[in-house]
């Protein structure tokens, strides 16, 4: 994920001169070479091609989240940098999207309904609703409910990013630096949360969030496995956040 540009032996110096020395030459040419990290981050989050979006603009911001991995990373921890730095860089893109402000009132509007009527569900039922269930529950047909999906699923940025962290990318939250205590427990308790309730998900769910997040395949190879259009899978996926985030909002951890 990162570029190719030091070789592995010069890359250690190059750490080695930053934390021992705090070279600025150093961490310049670090950030040179993880850069393609930050791109590669900001590609993940699939809002690149959004027409309020700019991809140089989540780039620049996700730079900033670079520079703050490379000032606060301790080598001698033994965790990988792309580790550690990989939280950083896709907070750092959130905040500049939501400092943007880029989301329409009308897909927070339907964001909020979709989890809603998730939440009812849940709570009436005792399962996740299937799409039917779910339109009827919010008196459109399943035709509408793919369009509203589709419309969250490209602005699917802010109040989501939390549960894709907490439950979909456990491992990318290894190798931070140590928070304050409560923020620990608050942390904990999020994940293990998140943990339970991604294997109450509808299996379609379970497996495109299994196979984006743990196999790192993208939203194209995704709908090449499971025989359906990658915009398929981008509702199918962001659906399932949603399941997520009404769960989070029923249990008081959003």
């Amino acid at each position: 994920m990162s570029a190719a540009t030091v070789p592995d032996a010069d890359l250690a110096r190059l750490w080695d001169r930053w934390t021992r020395q705090r070279s600025l030459d150093a961490r310049d040419q670090l950030i040179v070479h993880y850069s393609a990290l930050v791109k590669f981050v900001a590609g993940r989050l699939g809002i690149g091609n959004h027409p309020t979006v700019d991809a140089a603009d989540l780039v620049s911001a996700g730079i900033f989240g670079l520079i703050d991995a490379i000032e606060r990373f301790e080598p001698e921890q033994g965790y990988r940098f792309e580790t550690f730095a990989a939280p950083r860089i896709r907070g750092a893109i959130y905040d500049g999207l939501r400092e943007l402000d880029w989301v329409p009132r009308s897909v927070r509007a339907r964001a909020r309904q979709i989890e809603g009527a998730i939440s009812g569900f849940e709570n009436r039922q005792g399962r996740a609703p299937s799409e039917p269930e779910l339109a009827s529950a919010l008196s459109i047909d399943v035709a509408e409910l793919a369009e509203w999906v589709s419309s969250v699923a490209s602005t699917a940025i802010g109040p989501l990013d939390r549960a894709l962290d907490a439950g979909a990318e456990p491992s990318a939250l290894d190798g931070r630096a140590p928070p304050q205590p409560s923020a620990v427990v608050e942390d904990h308790e999020v994940r293990t949360v998140m943990r339970r309730e991604l294997r109450r998900l509808p299996e379609r769910e379970k497996l495109v969030l299994g196979l984006y997040f743990d196999e790192g395949l993208t939203l194209a190879e995704i709908g090449e496995v499971l025989g359906v259009s990658e915009s398929r899978v981008s509702q199918i996926r962001i659906t399932a956040v949603m399941h997520l985030r009404a769960r989070l909002s029923a249990g008081g951890l959003t």
